[in-house]
């Protein structure tokens, strides 16, 4: 039973850190993967998981607000959101690859969603960059 609390634990820390919510979830897989207790796979799964499941959260965040964009007093100007858009096509959605990233991932993915991004192409390329994260903190805390 404490195994699947503790993997809870992980998913739920992962899952907050991808959201707008404050979370360190790197803090707490370094941690486990130093008990040696949990196969180290399995601990980079879970953290995947739940912070790719954040980052969708995000994207319907996005996707929702835009249905407001229209309205009066919708925060972000018309000018400025197409500036967004242009920015964020030009780039392609390769700069999804960085929604792991401090301080731009969490506006990236809100921002994929909001320009309609499609969910396969998000959810591949988010996954990936995340995994990757999540892998290179494990490959540090095992050396």
């Amino acid at each position: 039973m404490e195994s699947i609390s503790t993997l809870t634990l992980l998913f739920s820390s992962a899952f907050m850190a991808a959201s707008i919510l404050p979370a360190q979830s790197e803090i707490l897989l370094g941690s486990l993967i130093s008990k040696e207790v949990y196969d180290v796979y399995l601990l980079i799964a879970v953290a995947s998981l739940g912070n790719v499941l954040g980052s969708v959260l995000n994207y319907g965040i996005g996707k929702y607000l835009m249905h407001f964009q229209d309205h009066k007093y919708f925060p972000i100007k018309k000018n400025l959101l197409k500036k967004a858009e242009d920015y964020f096509h030009k780039y392609d959605s390769k700069i999804l690859l960085f929604a792991w990233a401090p301080v731009i991932g969490d506006p990236l993915t809100i921002i994929a969603g909001a320009f309609r991004t499609k969910m396969w192409v998000f959810l591949v390329l988010v996954t990936i960059g995340k995994s990757i994260r999540y892998s290179i903190i494990a490959l540090f805390v095992l050396m």
